[in-house]
């Protein structure tokens, strides 16, 4: 039997499916976010790049980003059992993404009054979905692979 046969085999315990449902919910809510604020920047650009002080082109490629890594994060989502490795990535692509979005106010962008505060704030929330996904993944007993 592979590792997934017998992960996928084994009774869980209520606490284990408490914690894959918990985990889905992080990762679904991060899904519904990250793809929500893609793509509001695809489809409002040019209002929000004025808003927030970073150009119009620069939230196209932002917003088809999100949009794919919302996608790619609600599939995993909606496994029953998401793998391990695959929730990990998430998590490490979400403290890049906060780390560097302070980098990204102060080096590359220009932003407005609102983009100062905004910037932040989504760093900030980012950040938050990787600290609940990490604790979520920690306290499963195993995930199937």
């Amino acid at each position: 039997m592979s590792a997934n046969t017998l992960a996928a085999a084994r009774p869980t315990s209520a606490a284990d499916r408490k914690g894959r449902q918990n985990l889905r919910r992080f990762l679904a809510l991060d899904a519904l976010v990250s793809g929500g604020n893609g793509l509001a920047y695809l489809a409002f650009a040019g209002p929000l790049g004025d808003l927030l002080g970073v150009g119009s082109s620069t939230l196209v490629e932002l917003g088809a980003v999100l949009t794919a890594f919302g996608l790619a994060v609600g599939v995993l989502a909606a496994r029953r059992r998401p793998a391990r490795l695959a929730v990990q990535v998430v998590i490490d692509i979400n403290v890049v993404w906060a780390a560097l979005s302070p980098v990204a106010m102060v080096v590359w962008l220009e932003p407005s009054t609102a983009g100062l505060v905004w910037i932040p704030v989504q760093a900030g929330t980012v950040l938050l979905f990787a600290a609940l996904q990490f604790t979520a993944l920690r306290g499963l007993g195993r995930v199937a692979r």
